[in-house]
Order: C-alpha cells, then structure tokens, then sequence
C-alpha cells in the first residue's frame, strides 16, 4: 500500500524565497487552467481536454511576455497543479452524476496567495533526491535541510513541500511499501464506543478519557486572539498575531494527533478484529455540541484505525449507526423496543 511520510524541513531565506515564487507560479497555472475552461463553458464550447489545457497555459503561456517567469520554476511542479485541477473536476463531475459517495464536492475555486496553505508536489520525473548527507535536493530550489524523525522503508514516488498556516515548512514522500508488515495473529477482538465523556469505552471495560487538547488550550487561544484583533488591518504587527495563533493552533493539532495515533497503534497490535460505530460526525458539527465533537477528533482516529488495520492484516469494521446494539441482549441477540 502506498503511505505517507512527513518531515519537517528548514529552507534558508533564500530557498524560501524560491519556494514562494513556485508556490505562486503553480497556484497562477491551476488558475488559469480554471479560468480557460469557465471561459470555455460560458461560450458554449467542449470541455477543454487535459493535453490542450496544458499546452495552451503552460507551454504556449511560456512565450508569452505576461508568463515568461514561468520558465524559472521546475515543469515538473506546474503540471503537477494542472493534474490537481483535472482530479478535482473529476470528482465534482462523479459527485453530481452520483457516482461518487459521501457528500457532494463543489466546483474546483481559484487558489489565493492568502491561503492558510501553500502545497507543491515534485515526482519522479522532476529528479528530486535524498542525498547522502540528508538534504533534499529539489531542482531550482536547492538543498532543503530535513528533520529525519524516522527512515523512509523504500525509494519515495513523489514528494510534496507544503507551508502551514503557522510558517513551518514540511516534505511529505509518497512510498509504496514492499515488505509485509502483517502482524502475528491475536486472540481477541474489540468493539469501541466513542463518546465525549470517556473519547472511547473499550468492550472489554477499558476506558480512555478524553484528553479536550483544544479545552485546555482555550486561555492561551483566546488571549492571542484578543491580541490579534486589537492589530491594524494590513500592518505587520497584524501578521505577526496571525502566526501566533496559528501556531497555537497547529500545537493543539499536532498533540491531538500524537496522542491519537498512539492509541491506534495500540488497539491494533492488540486485536485481530476492531469493530467501530459508523458516527455522523458532520451533523453532530452542527449541534451546540460541535466544539467538543470537533475537539474529539473522531474521524480522523477512526481514519487512523483503517489504514493500520490494512497495513497490519488486521479486520475494521464500521458498525452502522442505525444499529440497535443498545437495545440488544448481548446473550441471545433478541431486541427490545425502543417504546
């Protein structure tokens, strides 16, 4: 299966500098790409093919006076942003045909410089490379130092550089694993009920609290906020506030999902089968319960549960939410009625 690895990365002004100007050169080319084919569909023309698209924003775009810099970033990263705006037509053009599930996805929107992220991705044919030393080598780019938290299991497939909302800077490398890392066989199975009291009760009688990571950091938030909305509106004071509340953020993130991956880890070398209640986390978003729904982090924990229990040879179930297991005799599976 394929996985994902991030590292941090730490580029130096000027790598950041050049960072930033392929950040926007693909954010320009997915736009316009966007732009031709609206211009398209309001004159009642065909869907401009993915081969013409690329042609007439990118290759012909470079001859031109208006895009000639276009020519100072990588190929590689702007065709990169022109698949990212085929995949997303694609899946707005399978959700309205129904032939996608889930919930309805919208029209790809234009990409602003003022986004909380900045993404590009390099594959194998752009020749990035982990040298010897541990830099990355990125071409027009430079040497990016990396923070190696962990080996990477096999030869990575692409890699993707992405600035957050707080300022950091991370590689995250696609690799395809080819060992089996299938887990010895366990005697016992597990059912889980999430909850907001206790995050999840065990059926086994193992209860885990909910640690409320954004609760406990809500003093530190709203002072930074306070702080921030008393700033002048395009001053730098301002963006600076802005990054502090951000990395506020990011810390509640980044410890949430520590501690949720622990704990997933765990519950799958411990049991062959992990068996989940199917919530619909989007409509209890939209309760007076939403801020602790949404500081419990149920899917992404359960999302987490999934790709480990496939990586390991283990069974997930998700239990239906409209499953009366509450009115179930655990003994001999007869239910009552709900009146």
């Amino acid at each position: 299966m394929q996985l994902r690895y991030n590292y941090r990365v730490y580029p130096t002004p000027d790598q950041q500098h050049a960072l930033a100007r392929t950040f926007g050169c693909a954010r320009v080319v997915y736009n316009d790409g966007l732009r031709l084919r609206q211009q398209a569909r309001e004159a009642g023309e065909k869907y401009v093919p993915d081969g013409e698209l690329s042609k007439r924003v990118i290759t012909q775009a470079k001859d031109t006076p208006q895009r000639a810099w276009l020519s100072e970033v990588s190929s590689v990263v702007l065709q990169q942003a022109l698949a990212d705006l085929n995949v997303a037509y694609r899946n707005f053009f399978t959700s309205i045909t129904g032939k996608r599930n889930g919930r309805k996805v919208a029209p790809p929107r234009f990409r602003s410089r003022k986004d909380n992220r900045q993404a590009i991705r390099f594959t194998a044919n752009a020749r990035f490379k982990v040298l010897d030393n541990g830099r990355l080598r990125l071409p027009k780019i430079g040497d990016l130092s990396v923070r190696w938290s962990r080996d990477l299991p096999a030869e990575p497939s692409s890699v993707t550089v992405i600035r957050d909302a707080a300022g950091r800077y991370f590689a995250s490398f696609v690799v395809q694993t080819a060992q089996d890392e299938t887990l010895p066989l366990a005697e016992s199975e597990v059912g889980i009920d999430l909850g907001l009291t206790h995050f999840a009760v065990l059926s086994d009688g193992t209860k885990v609290a909910a640690p409320k990571f954004l609760r406990h950091a809500a003093g530190k938030l709203k002072r930074l906020q306070q702080d921030l909305s008393r700033k002048q509106r395009g001053s730098q004071n301002r963006r600076k506030a802005v990054v502090k509340v951000a990395r506020a953020h990011a810390r509640v993130a980044d410890t949430r999902r520590d501690w949720q991956h622990k704990l997933s880890t765990a519950i799958i070398r411990d049991n062959q089968a992990v068996y989940v209640e199917d919530l619909c986390v989007v409509g209890l978003g939209r309760t007076k319960l939403a801020k602790s729904v949404h500081d419990a982090g149920w899917a992404s924990f359960t999302a987490m549960l999934e790709y480990k229990a496939a990586r390991y040879g283990r069974t997930f179930i998700r239990v239906d939410r409209f499953f009366p297991s509450t009115r179930m005799c655990s003994d001999c599976g007869r239910t009552r009625k709900p009146w």
